[in-house]
């Protein structure tokens, strides 16, 4: 199908989502706007004095091009700064495009909740700098070692949206797991999620004779163990978050014993890790699939990156028509393609009624239990999320070094998560095979798909007598 961005950018794909025929993948987009570009600008994105990142990049510079410059820059810059974080963008070698890229990135500009966003995160506003080519930021990066500490017992904990799972873990072998329905995106009081969180911390501990440690994997921003910014807290009210959310895992562990090592970290890097360890491989990016989407990348030397990874938010699909995430009220980003909202708007188009006063993960449930029974508008919604998925991962190949991906997640359980893995892997050989021939996607086990990110989790602090 051809798709036609504007009278000079067209898009050529042989693969579309039957339940999506509007869209419109960015990768491709990208490969079609490169081929005529020439004119040479290099793109950094500054997080902190240890992490610059850079990407070369051609435009065509021409008056004429002009809106179509600026549309291909703004998805660019867009997308390093929801992978890689930071405060300061710059454009180096065009002085027209850095004004454009200004404009928007401002309080009440087009970008106005990524500049908010990353203003808070980095605790400085967000700056867009106009540089020339002989003045390129050096690329940095702050690389570290993370987790794959096994000896002891210890507490494992993964914080998603829906549900969240506990492991006691002594000496790397899972002794007990659970996972338990919550309602953290929904709830005001701050009382609840600690209580939640407690109870978590209190169930794993009575299963093991002592605690040496607790990991805790949780959505959002975590540094020094302190939450930054989290979707998971999204409801409680700004003037408690300080108080209340920014040390809740320490508080939490402090119940468990007053000295006892924590670690929290993303998520996403705990995805990577476990499917590091899993596949005992590096180059990794873990994809979980649950309440939102949340991304890790492994390098090649085994370490995370400090990177920000926050796919969620970033670019997938560029059609008018593309749904609209609440938090940030942008179109097409990646929390809508590949996490149980997806599920769950692709079930409306393809059909499916499904009772609303359901919470969010007894819909999906409710729809899984349909594709295990074969349920041919069932395995439409997953076949659908496989093309997104086999038309997104050459943008991920684009901008992270990959050898191998690797799905967990909610969404991926059951026969759905095979659907989705075969899919994307058709998509890729046919439209992308330069990326389908040097990378490996695959899904953990049922067991590892559902929990094994907080026996990852359980991996992430050293004890006295581990090197970190």
């Amino acid at each position: 199908m051809l798709y036609k961005i504007d009278q000079d950018i067209a898009v050529q794909l042989k693969n579309i989502p039957e339940l999506d025929p509007g869209f419109i993948p960015v990768e491709a987009y990208i490969r079609a706007f490169e081929k005529t570009a020439k004119k040479r600008i290099v793109i950094a994105v500054i997080g902190n004095e240890d992490m610059t990142c850079r990407y070369e990049a051609r435009v065509c510079g021409t008056p004429d091009m002009e809106a179509a410059d600026n549309a291909y820059v703004e998805v660019i810059v867009k997308f390093l700064l929801w992978s890689r974080g930071g405060n300061q963008i710059a454009i180096c070698g065009d002085d027209r495009i850095a004004t454009h890229i200004r404009k928007i990135y401002g309080p009440g500009g087009k970008r106005s909740f990524d500049y908010s966003f990353m203003s808070r995160v980095y605790e400085k506003e967000v700056q867009v700098l106009s540089l020339m080519l002989d003045s390129v930021p050096e690329e940095k990066e702050a690389a570290r070692n993370i987790g794959r500490h096994l000896s002891g017992c210890r507490i494992g904990f993964d914080a998603g949206g829906s549900d969240r799972k506990v492991s006691a873990v002594i000496n790397g072998v899972s002794v007990y797991s659970e996972e338990v329905v919550w309602f953290p995106k929904t709830e005001e009081n701050p009382d609840y999620h600690y209580d939640e969180i407690l109870k978590a911390f209190q169930t794993a501990a009575s299963k093991m004779p002592r605690v040496d440690a607790i990991g805790v994997s949780s959505a959002g921003i975590y540094i020094g163990n302190k939450t930054m910014i989290a979707s998971l807290f999204l409801k409680v009210p700004e003037d408690r978050f300080d108080e209340k959310i920014k040390n809740i895992y320490e508080r939490a562990a402090r119940q468990i014993g007053e000295k006892i090592p924590l670690v929290v970290a993303n998520d996403g890097d705990v995805t990577a890790l476990a499917g590091s360890m899993s596949l005992n491989a590096n180059c990794i990016l873990g994809i979980a699939m649950g309440t939102s989407q949340a991304v890790g990348y492994i390098d090649c030397n085994g370490r995370i990156t400090g990177w920000l990874n926050e796919l969620a938010f970033a670019p997938v699909d560029l059609q008018a028509e593309a749904p609209m995430d609440e938090w940030s009220m942008d179109y097409g980003v990646g929390c809508k393609y590949f996490s149980q909202d997806a599920v769950i708007r692709l079930a409306q188009k393809a059909g499916l009624e499904v009772k609303e006063d359901l919470s969010i993960a007894d819909k999906l449930k409710a729809i899984q239990d349909l594709m295990e029974m074969d349920d041919p508008r069932a395995a439409s919604i997953f076949r659908s999320i496989g093309v997104y998925l086999g038309q997104t991962i050459p943008m991920y190949d684009r901008f992270y070094k990959i050898e191998h991906i690797l799905l967990m997640g909610r969404v991926t359980s059951g026969k759905g998560g095979t659907v989705i893995v075969e899919t994307a892997k058709s998509v890729m050989k046919e439209e992308y095979p330069d990326v389908y021939e040097k990378l490996n996607l695959s899904l953990p086990d049922e067991k590892s798909r559902r929990v094994g990110q907080s026996i990852a989790a359980a991996s992430l602090p050293p004890i006295e007598g581990e090197m970190i």
